[in-house]
């Protein structure tokens, strides 16, 4: 069943594209925009705004497909009641921030807790259509996963901050809710929660998220109601409520709003204790860290990549550069990438890093 076309939705394809040529015979750059909900993220941008919240609505989704469309300036909130609806969700679990929007959520690549055990955004997309640096309205991917068996460009766009077109448009893959649904907290510090995680992770135990904050590590379980009573008895614990994913994931807790300096420090599965100064609270399982310090940058990035991951700075305006710096021949890619889809540099330039 087609979802219902809402009062508020708009096509504005057209009026975007005029906009993007305007900006090509001009030679003057564009700051696209959604709800500005991941704006405190990466560096400052000059140019025009290019405002993609005009350019909205649900294009279609059957919820016997398990696939949705909708257009990228379409609230993040409003695709999610569309499929809470048909008892259906993504199941990476994208950070809201605020009025997120669908182009806004693919742009920043940003997964929930679920990510370790469903995937990130990016595997989720299946198709988009993009306006490019050469002022073509283009098609990329599809509606079915058939279609996307290779890496496909609709991927590239997830987590490129706009750097290498505009999103206008996205189909994502999307699955059935959990049957049942159950937090618990162990009490144990992070050695111990690290060492159990990796434990656990090579058994058949329905664990959908995982943090520790150095004293208590927070599972949820979903599944079917046999596997996740099983997996509750055998790991004891107590009943956690299940709003603390939520606000774990849209940085609603505690430890998020002291006003020190946050990075993010993402990691390779299995990592140990990390040995950095500031606060640490663990979530994917340790995967990814949260970090709350007054250490410098450069410290910080070293220790993550000495452990084979990087860092992020989540504090708007402490860094010129947010991101981990890039490799040479990894930067060197990204300004190929760049210069294919963006010749002429008006999307976000400078965003992620000086050079794209």
């Amino acid at each position: 069943m087609a979802a219902d076309i809402n009062v508020h939705d708009q096509d504005a394809s057209e009026q975007l594209l005029d906009q993007v040529n305007q900006a090509l015979q001009n030679g003057l750059p564009l700051r696209i925009q959604g709800g500005g909900s991941k704006a405190f993220l990466g560096r400052e941008v000059a140019g025009e705004i290019l405002d993609l919240r005009t350019h909205r609505g649900i294009v279609s989704y059957d919820p016997t497909e398990l696939v949705i469309t909708a257009r990228a300036g379409t609230p993040l909130s409003e695709l999610a009641a569309a499929l809470d609806a048909a008892g259906q969700m993504l199941p990476c679990e994208p950070a809201g921030f605020g009025e997120a929007t669908v182009g806004g959520m693919v742009a920043a690549g940003l997964s929930g807790p679920r990510r370790p055990w469903s995937g990130s955004v990016r595997d989720f997309v299946l198709g988009t259509r993009v306006i490019t640096g050469l002022g073509k309205h283009l098609r990329f991917g599809g509606e079915v996963m058939k279609n996307v068996a290779g890496y496909d460009l609709s991927r590239l766009m997830a987590g490129s901050y706009g750097c290498l077109g505009v999103l206008t448009e996205v189909s994502l893959k999307v699955l059935p809710k959990p049957r049942l649904c159950s937090s618990i907290a162990l009490e144990m510090n992070s050695e111990q929660a690290l060492r159990r995680l990796a434990e656990w992770g090579q058994q058949p135990i329905p664990i959908s998220a995982a943090s520790h904050d150095g004293r208590l590590l927070r599972l949820r379980l979903e599944g079917g109601e046999g596997s996740v009573a099983a997996a509750h008895e055998r790991l004891g614990g107590e009943r956690l409520d299940p709003a603390y994913w939520q606000d774990l994931n849209e940085q609603r807790l505690a430890f998020f709003t002291d006003g020190l300096p946050l990075w993010r420090l993402s990691l390779p599965n299995n990592t140990g204790v990390l040995n950095v100064p500031g606060e640490q609270l663990i979530d994917w399982a340790g995967a990814q860290r949260w970090l709350k310090s007054d250490a410098d940058g450069a410290t910080i990035r070293t220790i993550a990549d000495t452990a084979g991951g990087h860092a992020t700075c989540y504090s708007h305006g402490l860094e010129d550069s947010p991101f981990h710096p890039l490799p040479a021949l990894l930067l060197r890619y990204h300004r190929q990438l760049k210069a294919q889809l963006d010749p002429h540099g008006i999307f976000n330039p400078g965003r992620m890093y000086p050079e794209i």
